[in-house]
């Protein structure tokens, strides 16, 4: 039954991964080198690149950034009572809950342009739905939890005996941080920010909402994978997915070498 139950386990891995992954491959060079370099460097996919790119960028810095603090402040805070940290504890969770799609529509009803508050930035020069900011909020609504989830256990293993002791000696509140708390949470900082640039990359459904999906201006990767797919060029949207699929083996590769880092130290 042992080994019945591993057989499965590996047949499922094989099904599930192995083999899309291998047809992404071999779909990338059905027209050889020439064609897989024509499909990642046309312009549109040129555009589509650096737009997934620029949004991983951002998105990874307030995700960092404010995952920290949030998890901070949900682990150490003691000016919220039980009841609030339970509540944005649970809200925490809420894109795991819905589907990405409801969270790129939240954006669109709350910021689109024929909201007050969209039409209000509109006004201004400053575009958010069908825009860079609107695909930023997109993802970073789907993406915020992790960087809270992976650094809050953490926080709460490591205790606040040695953050005590720091303040006790003297050492204000930035440098007890970095001093202090900053080395015992780096490396779930650093699961945060490779589980982020992966869920980043491959983020289609918020985004496709919230971008409008227009060739050279508001279009990523994955929705120019869909496009080609779509319109039956399978060897152009290989090519994009081999690009995407090359860098998340790549991240999973550094999270690997993180957690033996982690385990040496």
């Amino acid at each position: 039954m042992r080994r019945i139950l591993i057989a499965l386990t590996y047949l499922v891995f094989i099904v599930l991964l192995i083999i899309p992954l291998f047809k992404i491959g071999t779909g990338a060079w059905q027209e050889g080198l020439d064609g897989l370099i024509h499909a990642i460097t046309r312009p549109e996919a040129v555009h589509a690149l650096m737009m997934t790119a620029w949004i991983v960028v951002v998105v990874t810095v307030l995700n960092t950034i404010f995952g920290v603090m949030l998890a901070m402040y949900l682990v150490r805070g003691t000016w919220m009572g039980s009841r609030l940290k339970q509540f944005l504890n649970s809200i925490v969770d809420l894109p795991f809950a819905v589907s990405p799609v409801i969270g790129g529509l939240m954006i669109v009803l709350i910021l689109g342009p024929s909201t007050t508050i969209g039409a209000f930035f509109e006004s201004i020069g400053f575009k958010i739905v069908y825009a860079f900011p609107g695909m930023v909020l997109a993802t970073l609504f789907v993406t915020f939890p992790l960087m809270v989830r992976e650094v809050m256990p953490v926080l709460q293993e490591v205790g606040t005996q040695q953050e005590e002791a720091a303040s006790t000696l003297g050492a204000y509140g930035w440098t007890t941080f970095w001093k202090v708390t900053w080395p015992l949470i780096r490396f779930g900082v650093i699961y945060g920010v490779v589980l982020t640039i992966a869920r980043s990359l491959g983020e289609f459904g918020a985004v496709l909402v919230v971008s409008g999906n227009v060739m050279n201006k508001t279009q990523t990767a994955t929705t120019l994978v869909y496009q080609d797919v779509e319109n039956f060029n399978v060897v152009s949207a290989n090519g994009v997915a081999l690009v995407l699929a090359i860098f998340s083996v790549l991240l999973l590769l550094f999270m690997e070498w993180a957690k033996r880092r982690r385990g040496v130290h």
